[in-house]
């Protein structure tokens, strides 16, 4: 069998024409790399956006499992146009800053009309006993702290009702439950026939007396602070139902963004995919190249 076999110079111009393909081929690959360095930037962007969106997907699960139902925020619709409408119109929570201060004006004015109480019995003339803590060592009283456990009297409750520091008193209970200890500690350390029992026996008499005049706008308050905490604890569930209910809606939008950026990674997958086989096209070429030349001289020099 005749075999036809190129001379040198057929086997030179092969060579270099494969040659100068390769290196247009080389040229291409390293264009078209930065592209694909770009697609890559934005899979990345897309799988950041992904795990993103399933954080914020967890909160709202986690939101939501924690509540039986929803008593005060309407749901609202992920394909409703008017959701944004809905969410504005829901009432917007009183701001607590204000709440409180307004709040403390009224008892502070509490304070005031019981600041009267307080100086009509100090000022009564068998109220001296009680204006100074008791001089337990100049009295002699060595088991006064052994029966008394809070002593009290009414010049520690002035400097308390004073106090600017913060320590001190937060509402009018608590400066009643410290008037009334200071009788009660001497009723209970002095003989029931004592001038200092009778003394203060009859001075807590006159002070629950004026008390329960003062009484009714206590509990008024009392009963109106506690609306208003439960108002705001209202209003706070509010805010975060408000909060999640955008955020689904947010998440639903996003989502709707999803297909175009999964057909960007498709894109690039079919890039990565056809720049391997160009490569390998011209390494196969290259092998080509390299082996059939040398098969031929065998060829050439075979018997």
């Amino acid at each position: 069998m005749d075999i036809s076999i190129p001379d040198a110079a057929a086997t030179a111009a092969m060579e270099s024409v494969l040659e100068e393909a390769q290196s247009v081929g080389t040229r291409k690959v390293e264009d078209d790399s930065g592209e694909v360095e770009r697609f890559r930037h934005q899979v990345d962007e897309f799988t950041a956006k992904a795990d993103e969106l399933e954080q914020r997907v967890n909160e709202v699960g986690q939101f939501y499992s924690s509540k039986k139902h929803m008593n005060n925020v309407k749901a609202v619709s992920l394909k409703d146009k008017d959701g944004e409408k809905q969410i504005a119109s829901i009432k917007k929570p009183q701001d607590p800053v204000r709440r409180e201060a307004a709040s403390a004006k009224r008892m502070q004015e509490l304070m005031r009309l019981f600041s009267t109480i307080l100086r009509q019995i100090t000022q009564h003339k068998w109220a001296w006993p009680f204006m100074e803590p008791v001089d337990v060592e100049g009295l002699g009283l060595h088991d006064y702290y052994e029966v008394i456990d809070k002593p009290m009297d009414f010049g520690t409750i002035k400097n308390q009702m004073e106090a600017k520091d913060g320590s001190g008193y937060k509402n009018v209970r608590e400066i009643c439950t410290d008037v009334r200890l200071v009788f009660k500690n001497a009723m209970i350390y002095n003989d029931e026939k004592s001038d200092v029992h009778v003394m203060a026996k009859t001075l807590l008499a006159r002070f629950e007396e004026k008390w329960l005049q003062l009484l009714p706008k206590v509990i008024e308050e009392e009963t109106r602070r506690k609306e208003e905490e439960a108002e705001a604890s209202s209003d706070l569930q509010i805010a975060q139902e408000t909060a999640t209910a955008k955020l689904v809606r947010d998440i639903s939008n996003e989502v709707l963004e999803f297909p175009e950026l999964i057909v960007i990674y498709c894109h690039l997958l079919c890039t990565n995919t056809l720049m391997h086989v160009f490569q390998g096209g011209f390494n196969g070429a290259s092998g080509a190249h390299s082996s059939q030349p040398h098969s031929k001289r065998e060829m050439r020099n075979s018997p």
